[in-house]
């Protein structure tokens, strides 16, 4: 009787679709990228595309469109219409882009996402998904759990098991948030055992469950979501996480950057020291934004950060940032920020538009 071939791990099928989509290596700092708008609904071209020339250094790999990218409230055409601008530009920066599928059900990721793959199959002018996806360098999709704080983890896992079963490349995204429930432990772990087309998961609860429970998901790529304590949470650090996938890395890509190299160097309390000025921002930032009806806080908070970062201190007197529905941000969120960054002497001299 012949001997029958070992079957092939999900680690090892998920190490070789890893190395095909990135063969330098998984980026340690991913972003999910602003949306910037001249006008309600209507994309900056031009700001999008200076904004990814000045993250590109740092950043090689965004998350088009996330929460802070206001996915939440666009519509597939809006999405498809953000892309044409974005891919192209992310591919002259050599950034991959995971694009957002965020829908509150079922039906409605599945929806996206076939719709998204036949653009742009379209788009590129050809038949297969892994033709269409490399021509675009995009590297898959990210899904969040169905909406709904009654479901249980069987019916989290199935729904998810339903997106898995495509076969395309997948993050999964843990954003209680917005969702109203969180994956396990557990239930990450099944869903990487049974699909190794799952290879990067990212988690914004702030409580790190998931990471912490020290389970083996075998070889699933970790990146943390919550801002603050940024010395603290990778492995370099003895931290839990491989690398960050942060809304603030819309500003402080240069300095998230930095604080990796000073952890993998060695220099823990240089990195602490960096990290700690960052988190005053950041934290004045998001509790600024906190109640404004418009918009997320992610959105809010780095929005008016980057309006400075892109005008230096004259984005004090200029136009507050525009959100997708076509509300302005207030001027004296701007005025609030300027204080924060000057303080924390992270004021530009200079603007990247300027």
């Amino acid at each position: 009787m012949a001997q029958s071939e070992p079957l092939t791990s999900s680690r090892e099928a998920r190490a070789r679709l890893t190395q095909r989509l990135f063969p330098q290596g998984l980026p340690r700092l991913w972003c999910p990228t602003l949306t910037h708008f001249a006008a309600r609904g209507e994309f900056d071209g031009p700001r999008i595309r200076r904004h990814l020339q000045v993250l590109s250094p740092y950043v090689k790999g965004v998350l088009v469109p996330g929460s802070t990218g206001e996915g939440w409230e666009m519509s597939d055409a809006d999405i498809q219409r953000l892309l044409e601008v974005v891919l192209d530009a992310a591919r002259a920066a050599d950034i991959r882009v995971l694009i957002g599928v965020l829908k509150t059900d079922l039906p409605g990721m599945l929806h996206c996402l076939d719709a998204t793959v036949a653009f742009l199959q379209q788009r590129a002018g050809v038949s297969s998904t892994e033709d269409a996806l490399q021509h675009s360098n995009v590297v898959g999709f990210t899904v969040c759990p169905p909406k709904g704080s009654h479901l249980d983890q069987e019916a989290i896992a199935e729904a998810l098991a339903n997106v898995a079963g495509r076969g395309l490349p997948l993050a999964f995204y843990q954003l209680p948030q917005v969702t109203g429930n969180e994956m396990s432990p557990e239930t990450v772990q099944k869903l990487a055992a049974q699909y190794p087309e799952f290879y990067l998961f990212k988690d914004t609860s702030g409580k790190d469950r998931v990471a912490e429970s020290k389970l083996d998901f075998e070889g699933v790529f970790l990146v943390r979501g919550a801002e603050g304590d940024y010395a603290r949470w990778t492995r370099t650090a003895g931290g839990p996480y491989d690398g960050f996938l942060l809304s603030t890395a819309n500003v402080f890509a240069h300095e998230f950057d930095s604080i990796l190299r000073l952890l993998e160097e060695g220099r823990r309390g240089d990195a602490e020291m960096l990290a700690s000025r960052l988190s005053r921002v950041v934290q004045g930032c998001f509790e600024m934004v906190g109640s404004f009806p418009a918009g997320n806080a992610f959105t809010n908070a780095n929005k008016v950060l980057d309006h400075l970062l892109a005008y230096g201190a004259g984005g004090v007197r200029r136009e507050p940032p525009l959100l997708y529905s076509g509300v302005r941000l207030p001027a004296a969120f701007v005025e609030k920020a300027a204080a924060l960054l000057r303080q924390a002497n992270l004021m530009p001299t200079t603007g990247y538009l300027e």
